[in-house]
């Protein structure tokens, strides 16, 4: 006991503990004040979309709300004009939905076929083919703009949504074949071949064996694809124009939309009304 309170009252352990106590004060500290410098965008935003417009003429952006207001969600939402029409982003909203759900689901889905293709069914030319399809991970959108407005005009689908399930099934692939097949390569090739010795087949095997195992990935690609065409805005202000754009086109065109008053109140309400399918998926 004697050692221990001298070890206690020992000048250099104070001293160590000080300075421990001090180095983590300081990094805390910078952490808290980086993370507010990170948030700050996002609490104005939030707060601006509850405030009233000459509230936020009078007393700036940056400030909290005097008068909590709910008229800039419903205005965004339901009433406010962009591209010549006044029904808000509600369309929008769901345009996005319905080219963002399908794609998610059949990407991901052959995706995960591709993986397991590729991972355990291998074939002359499967290492070749997978190389190719890598590819796609480092081409720019930009590149294939013209060569997909020719080919949906090619099969009536410019300018829909469909159009755009499409594409962004197409240009997913290559994200998703890569996520799973990396995945399915840790699978033991033992278990396959034990399956299709006890008489599984090909299909069998993935949905009783593949499939089970593979929700981690599954998971990920599911939110990777999701917030990246949700997100995507390229294709979206190229390939549709008007009532079938998805809504960052829209968040676009609401922005642009103003000439001499900016409307803060219902330009905020856009913006997180266009973030929360991508805050609820995560």
């Amino acid at each position: 006991m004697a050692d221990l309170s001298i070890a206690i009252d020992d000048p250099a352990a104070r001293t160590a503990r000080r300075r421990y106590a001090i180095n983590r004060t300081i990094i805390y500290g910078l952490l808290l004040l980086f993370s507010a410098v990170y948030l700050l965008p996002l609490a104005v935003v939030v707060m601006n979309s509850f405030r009233p417009l000459p509230e936020i003429a009078q007393h700036g952006l940056i400030n909290f709300p005097r008068t909590i207001q709910f008229s800039a969600w419903i205005d965004a939402w339901s009433t406010y004009c962009i591209n010549g029409t006044c029904e808000g982003m509600k369309r929008n909203f769901f345009n996005s939905l319905y080219m963002t759900i399908p794609a998610t689901i059949i990407s991901t889905f052959l995706g995960a076929l591709n993986g397991y293709i590729l991972s355990k069914w291998r074939f002359p030319g499967s290492e070749f083919l997978f190389t190719c399809m890598l590819l796609g991970v480092f081409i720019p959108g930009q590149i294939a703009l013209l060569p997909w407005a020719y080919l949906l005009g090619q099969l009536g689908l410019q300018n829909s949504v469909q159009g755009l399930v499409l594409v962004h099934v197409i240009q997913g692939l290559s994200f998703t074949t890569l996520f799973c097949r990396n995945f399915y390569v840790s699978i033991p090739d033992d278990l396959i071949k034990a399956a299709r010795i006890d008489g599984a087949g090909f299909w069998r095997i993935f949905r009783k064996i593949v499939l089970p195992i593979s929700p981690p990935i599954l998971i990920v690609t599911v939110i990777w694809q999701f917030t990246g065409i949700w997100n995507e805005f390229l294709f979206g202000v190229v390939l549709t124009s008007g009532r079938e754009q998805p809504i960052t086109a829209a968040l676009v065109a609401l922005a642009a939309s103003e000439t001499n008053v900016r409307n803060y109140d219902v330009m905020s309400a856009g913006v997180l009304i266009g973030a929360l399918p991508p805050l609820l998926i995560y």
